[in-house]
């Protein structure tokens, strides 16, 4: 069968949330990402399937810099990410820059990764009170407006250990948005989770998605990717193998590798 293009998807003259040209990332002599060009609109909601060893985290966290990539090119927010040559990967020229971008450009992991020794109040309230410099008591304010609308207002005063991983989670995703950031990066959300508490993020999720965000969601959910997504993206071995509109990819027929790859969950 015949793949999808593996170039952009969209052809809008509106300037992408962020998009990548030639992007390639080398680890010694592993090449995990062999040139992705993509693309990502305000307001999209693209779900990054792919089997372990594809490429989806690492594409990921090229996007906003956690990882170098090796040679291409990458625009945030219509401004070009200044990178400059090294002697393996590119190398950041204006760290000013990407501190600013990061801002505009929020991460939510799979192990949360908040501050065990604060509570989830001062998790949400440190980067805006001392990065962006916000003020305190408005910081607080907007703090707990999101803590209640994640259902966590009542854990405000409470450590990361004594809560439930999902609520860790739910916090963690409370804490980007506390940033108001412009677009939201997820690396597989709920891999970390008890069954019974995937739920709980994924309402978290899907009611942000609801909202028009746009958002970047590497993740083995597939009634997420299916029912959620504006678009799926599919890598396969540091590639893009297909991408589209979740019901004509789900639809089968698009693309036999995909095809393959989500009958293995079905079977599950």
């Amino acid at each position: 069968m015949a793949s999808t293009s593996p170039l952009k998807a969209s052809t809008s003259s509106v300037a992408a949330a962020i998009s990548t040209e030639g992007l390639h990332k080398h680890y010694g002599n592993l090449e995990v990402l062999k040139g992705i060009d993509f693309r990502a609109d305000d307001g999209e909601v693209i779900s990054i399937l792919g089997a372990s060893g594809s490429g989806k985290s690492t594409f990921l966290r090229c996007l906003n810099l956690l990882e170098l990539p090796s040679a291409g090119r990458i625009r945030i927010l219509d401004e070009d990410v200044k990178l400059r040559p090294g002697r393996v990967n590119l190398r950041i020229a204006d760290q000013r820059q990407i501190d600013r971008l990061r801002t505009q450009v929020a991460m939510v992991f799979q192990n949360f990764c908040l501050w065990s020794h604060m509570t989830v109040l001062d998790n949400l309230m440190e980067a805006p009170v001392h990065v962006q410099r916000r003020n305190r008591a408005e910081v607080r304010d907007e703090a707990e407006a999101i803590l209640r609308r994640v259902g966590l207002l009542d854990r405000a005063k409470y450590y990361p250990a004594q809560l439930s991983g999902g609520q860790q989670q739910r916090a963690a995703i409370a804490r980007a948005l506390v940033m108001k950031p412009r677009v939201l990066l997820f690396d597989e959300p709920t891999s970390a989770l008890d069954p019974e508490l995937v739920g709980e993020v994924l309402k978290v999720m899907r009611d942000l998605a609801a909202e028009g965000r746009t958002m970047l969601v590497v993740t083995h959910e597939m009634a997420f990717a299916r029912d959620v997504s504006s678009r799926v993206l599919f890598l396969e071995q540091g590639r893009i193998a297909a991408q589209g509109a979740p019901r004509d990819l789900f639809g089968g027929g698009m693309n036999e590798r995909f095809d393959q790859f989500v009958s293995r969950f079905n079977e599950g």
